[in-house]
């Protein structure tokens, strides 16, 4: 938890200044004594005894659990619960993480490296323990030491809950993107928002799904760091105001309004075979009051904490239902909040260092947007430099086309985002002023090149006119970054013809055609095979001759050569047994279905959408029953066994979605009853689809479904595991 604001919403400047950055106490200095120099005998003292790393033998990690479990946890050696245990063994593993984390962000200093800042909504990053024992190469010695001590990790794994960051493909490719960036030893953090209860947690009841809060931080995370010294101010609603600066140039200042404190929290984030560890810095949205205690006294109980409500709401839920205009407030008001906090951190984290130039900030930051949920980036950017650091306009828009890069992730036009003009006007009203000058001198460059009467210069427009006009975030996206990409090869094609087809006629005509690149999407093997399927990792090692293929995958051409091999096919038919047997047991214990391992199992585990034809998918399932009804029992007993195992959530206010879970579980239920059929064909609707479901159902899977409408799907990452 953090204090109460040191910021007055009367006042501009407050920004790119961590709350540890102000005095409590005004005209108050405690100036650092004159024996406390670098070098001292005390620092150098200090410096001894944190100069040791942590040991990773066996019996330095049993003496660093005990210490956890006895003085971390408050635990008495013969009373602890398996959700102690995992806790400690989590701090055992945040104490070396950190010791990386340290060290890595003391050589970036050093180096004085270009940084690149991943902005985006959703990390569906699954659970944290073991990823990081397998990247941090601590396997062997974490399972010897927990085994000495009478603990099976495989049973405290499970212990851990999925941190609801996430939805869907656009929040596993960043969790996906921050762990091959740390394994690249490339410097990348990750900025995201600390969602207290992520999406939902979703039920399934009499066959209709049912949202239930998914308070997954509720006992704790060992791994996340929180850093009440990292706050700054973000300011919401208020008034413009014009005048002069101190050396008497015109300004505008926003002021008024209410200020949220963003409080970080950092979550180590190791590379594979590397000594890089990176982060992922979350914030959580805070009150800059803690309550109105005149109210409080007065017996206004509700008022009396309004505003802490009001602020945290912000970091509260993943993807608030939007049907309502106060849900599309509270989404534009998340994503401003998001990108208000981290542009002030990496900024500050610019200007800190020695004689910084502006013009070097190109060279030293790159903004990349994840969708077009963090694009207010380009504007606050433009906010920060112009209103807070005074920088000139043009050199600041140029500094912002250079640091931004936009992720697409939409193929359909319709569905990028736009916000009513009068919603942002009175919760940003500065970013309006400056969107519509960006875009005043946009325009005016359009009719330059095409005419003042061209039709591009509409469509291009970041504002969409009609009966309420309307802000366009994609049109805002491409203009003022520096590269564009799609995320498959197909996607980034459909982006030049179909979605931005005048802005790439633009680039082109601007002598920029490679102004839109593809970066095809990629999974992590370390996550999806060395831990989902640990038995399948050891044959890939054992039969390539080393681990290298975890990092390299093009590696892996060289099993071709042992495919004909009987050894390596039994080995693979075991494999494969054993996780049917897994997913088996899971479905046993989570949804009471009971399968056959030897059948066919055929999944399909994405977000609920009529595009990504789960409907389709279940009528195919009926087809097949009719027809498995039709036959005799002799011509039954020649046909293929199969399960049909469909996940995924629907968003909250998608009627159509929710009636199509509707019905996969009401033919469920009809396939799974039948004496006739039910040994040939079973169905089941598997709910809560999250990271550790997912790593039990695809290694187990003979069959996955990618069936959306062709042209709709920008990705799609779930082929790839």
């Amino acid at each position: 938890m953090t204090t109460s604001g040191v910021w007055d919403p009367r006042k501009a400047g407050m920004e790119l200044k961590r709350k540890s950055s102000f005095c409590l106490l005004d005209q108050v200095t405690r100036p650092m004594p004159e024996d406390e120099v670098e070098g001292s005998r005390e620092k150098e003292k200090l410096w001894k005894l944190m100069q040791h790393y942590e040991g990773n033998d066996a019996e330095a990690i049993q003496k660093s659990f005990a210490r956890h479990l006895e003085y971390s946890l408050a635990c008495t050696r013969f009373n602890f619960s398996k959700q102690d245990t995992y806790r400690a063994a989590g701090l055992v593993v945040r104490d070396r993480l950190l010791e990386s984390l340290a060290d890595t962000n003391d050589y970036y200093r050093q180096q004085d490296v270009k940084r690149c800042f991943y902005l985006s909504a959703e990390y569906l990053i699954g659970r944290h323990m073991q990823n990081a024992v397998a990247n941090l190469d601590l396997e062997k010695p974490f399972k010897d030491a927990f085994l000495g001590l009478g603990i099976d990790l495989e049973e405290i794994y499970p212990v851990e809950a999925d941190p609801a960051l996430g939805n869907g493909g656009l929040g596993r490719l960043a969790a996906c993107f921050l762990d091959s960036m740390a394994t690249l030893s490339l410097p990348c953090w990750g900025y995201g928002i600390r969602y207290s209860y992520g999406m939902f947690k979703q039920f399934i009841e009499n066959g209709r799904q049912v949202e239930r809060p998914d308070f997954w931080i509720g006992d704790g995370c060992p791994f996340e760091i929180s850093r009440p010294d990292v706050t700054y101010p973000v300011r919401l609603y208020g008034h413009t105001e014009e005048g002069v600066d101190e050396s008497g140039s015109w300004t505008v200042r926003w002021v008024g309004g209410e200020i949220i404190q963003a409080m970080a929290y950092d979550n180590p984030i190791p590379g594979f075979d590397t000594y890089n560890t990176n982060n992922l810095r979350l914030w959580r949205a805070l009150p800059a009051k803690e309550f109105d205690l005149g109210a409080y006294q007065s017996a206004m109980y509700s008022q009396a904490v309004e505003q802490r409500r009001r602020a945290e709401d912000l970091s509260a839920v993943l993807y608030p239902n939007d049907a309502t205009y106060a849900g599309k407030e509270l989404r534009l008001k998340q994503q401003y909040f998001l990108v208000s906090a981290s542009l002030q951190d990496i900024l500050r984290s610019f200007i800190k260092r020695p004689g910084y130039q502006w013009s070097e900030l190109p060279d030293k930051v790159a903004v990349q947007m994840n969708d077009t949920h963090p694009t207010i980036a380009i504007i606050e950017m433009m906010r920060l430099l112009v209103d807070v650091m005074h920088v000139p306009w043009d050199e600041a828009w140029d500094l912002t086309r250079q640091c931004c890069n936009y992720t697409n992730h939409t193929v359909m036009p319709e569905a990028l985002e736009k916000w009513p003009v009068a919603m942002m006007e009175q919760i940003l009203p500065r970013h309006v002023q400056i969107i519509g000058e960006v875009n005043r001198r946009w325009c005016q460059e359009l009719r330059a090149r095409y005419g003042e009467t061209s039709p591009i210069v509409s469509k291009l427009s970041i504002f969409e006119e009609g009966d309420e006009k309307k802000i366009r975030m994609g049109n805002l996206a491409i203009m003022g970054s520096h590269k564009i990409n799609g995320v498959a090869a197909i996607h980034t094609e459909i982006i030049k013809k179909d979605t931005f087809p005048d802005f790439y006629r633009y680039c082109c005509d601007n002598g920029e055609p490679d102004k839109i690149v593809n970066m095809t999407n990629g999974v992590t093997p370390r996550r999806w095979i060395h831990i989902a399927n640990p038995v399948l990792s050891n044959i890939f090692t054992k039969w390539t001759g080393s681990t290298q293929w975890l990092t390299d995958m093009r590696l892996l051409k060289s099993m071709l050569k042992h495919k004909n091999d009987t050894k390596l096919q039994e080995e693979w038919k075991a494999m494969k047994r054993g996780c049917k047997q897994k997913l088996a047991a899971w479905l046993q214990e989570s949804l009471n279905l009971e399968i056959d391992t030897d059948a066919l199992i055929d999944i399909q585990v994405k977000r609920i959408h009529e595009y990504k034809r789960q409907l389709m998918n279940v009528l195919f399932v009926i087809h097949r029953y009719l027809e498995l009804k039709r036959m005799s029992p002799a011509e039954r007993s020649n046909v293929q066994k199969r399960v049909v195992l469909i996940g995924g959530k629907a968003a909250s206010a998608y009627r159509n979605a929710k009636i199509i879970i509707k019905l996969i579980c009401n033919v469920a239920k009809v396939i799974n009853a039948d004496p006739d059929t039910a040994a040939f064909l079973k169905a089941g609707f598997v709910p809560n689809y999250c990271v550790s479901a997912a790593e039990v159902l695809i290694p187990a899977s003979d069959i996955s479904e990618h069936i959306s409408t062709a042209g709709t799907e920008a990705s799609g990452t779930s082929n790839m595991k």
